[in-house]
């Protein structure tokens, strides 16, 4: 028996609903759980470094995410069309919108890239890094700019795959290339095993040729339609305006709420850059321990847009919001562990990345914080993730301006400037941001208008 089939007489069966989120996520779960870790053990090396390490590549987070914020838009519209399709059991179309979604990534990472690297200098600055964060991390922004295309396709393609309901695929070949991605790392960070001692610039490398062996497999794959996706390149220049059309529709509120997400953060970057290094490291170290949280959220995220896109498509609403219910339960619980766990083991998490005490002070005390909102953090992500999934891409957008411009920045300027209150102030601006969210969002989702969006 289905899912669908157990809702048949309007009665729910939990254990079989539950069997099928927990099915969809927790290859998601951890695949980005791994490759947190991944970046945490990356960071406590480039950490050995110092401070300036940490910085230079902190500060390169914003700028690479905000010229991936485009194709966030593409990658929500391929998910959606080809969850919806494969519901609707139209595989032509599924095929069809991974090959618009792929080609379309490949020639405007080339297009947005290239004009970057040319400017890495002037962004650093832009950024507010001193000249010793510029001189130690200038190699390192080029390469990783480079990575940026070729991780721009794979993420494209894992979109298409978590759509088709295929989330082990690209869990097996991310955690493969962070594997590979951190003993890399060590080589060419501290030059072993014979490699060059190249420093920060080395974490770069190590990043890139990780990123070009993930994209590499990922295309063999789905080239040879292993995932029930195939990549057929004998129509590749053929654009269905019409599935364009779809895209774009249900794409642009994604990629304006990305912008609206990272032009933010690169401000708000600016006011915490302008406490000085040490305190910048310290902000950093906290960004990177929370992403092992945010990671959870977003892995259930995903669960949601696949399901929920899926039951829509099989035109089953009940379903689709049963769905959303369980997701957030399941979510939520996760949360909760980890947000006891952060708050207990603060300082001995924080003392992982540096033996500088008053980085460990102050990015301790802000993990406190990230613990009492992982509750809020997790279920906004996985409430906007299961409206994505359903084609109703305007409130997250709508939810994030609220809680960016109109919290995190607001806030944080008064807190650090006004009230003089640091580090925990620019922090206490992204614990409010995180509630607002998660507010909207919810009080969308109650109102099931979702369940009837058009795509």
């Amino acid at each position: 028996m289905d899912t669908a089939s157990a809702l048949g007489a309007g009665v729910v069966d939990k254990k079989l609903l539950r069997k099928k989120v927990i099915a969809i996520a927790w290859p998601a779960v951890t695949e980005l759980i791994l490759i947190s870790l991944f970046g945490a053990i990356d960071m406590i090396m480039v950490g050995q470094l110092g401070a300036a390490a940490i910085a230079s590549i902190g500060l390169t987070n914003q700028p690479i995410f905000l010229i991936m914020a485009v194709f966030q838009a593409l990658n929500v519209g391929g998910t959606a069309i080809v969850s919806r399709a494969i519901g609707a059991k139209n595989n032509k179309e599924a095929n069809q919108a991974t090959r618009h979604v792929i080609f379309i990534t490949i020639i405007f990472s080339i297009l947005i890239v290239t004009p970057a690297i040319m400017y890495v200098e002037a962004i650093y600055k832009f950024m507010g890094a001193d000249q010793e964060v510029i001189a130690i991390g200038l190699g390192y922004f080029k390469v990783a700019l480079i990575g940026v295309i070729f991780q721009n396709i794979s993420l494209a393609i894992a979109a298409v795959l978590r759509g088709s309901g295929d989330t082990k695929t690209p869990m097996k070949v991310n955690v493969a290339s962070n594997i590979i991605n951190v003993a890399l790392n060590y080589a060419l960070i501290f030059g072993r095993f014979g490699l060059p001692q190249m420093g920060v610039t080395g974490a770069g490398v190590a990043t890139l040729v990780s990123r070009i062996l993930a994209f590499g497999i990922l295309m063999i794959l789905l080239i040879r339609g292993k995932s029930g996706l195939k990549l057929n390149f004998s129509n590749i220049l053929h654009i269905d305006y019409k599935l364009m059309n779809k895209l774009i529709k249900i794409g642009l509120p994604s990629a304006m709420e990305q912008l609206v997400l990272r032009t933010g953060n690169l401000f708000f970057i600016k006011i915490v850059a302008g406490l000085g290094t040490i305190v910048y490291a310290a902000h950093q170290i906290s960004i990177n321990i929370l992403s092992l949280s945010f990671t959870t959220g977003m892995a259930f995220a995903m669960a949601a847009s696949t399901l929920i896109g899926q039951s829509l498509g099989a035109e089953d609403t009940k379903l689709a919001e049963e769905y959303g219910k369980e997701v957030r339960h399941l979510g939520s619980v996760v949360a909760t562990s980890i947000a006891a766990i952060f708050f207990v083991f603060s300082k001995q998490i924080v003392g992982l990345y540096t033996n500088e005490q008053e980085v460990i002070n102050s990015a301790s005390m802000v993990l406190k914080m990230i613990a009492i909102i992982q509750p809020f953090q997790s279920s906004q992500l996985i409430l906007a993730g299961g409206l994505r999934g359903a084609g109703d891409t305007r409130w997250p957008l709508y939810s994030t301006m609220a809680g960016i411009w109109g919290i995190r920045l607001t806030l944080g300027y008064l807190f650090v400037f006004i009230f003089d209150l640091g580090l925990i102030g620019a922090w206490l601006g992204i614990c409010i941001d995180q509630v607002i969210r998660y507010t909207i969002l919810f009080l969308r989702f109650r109102t099931g208008k979702w369940k009837y969006v058009k795509i």
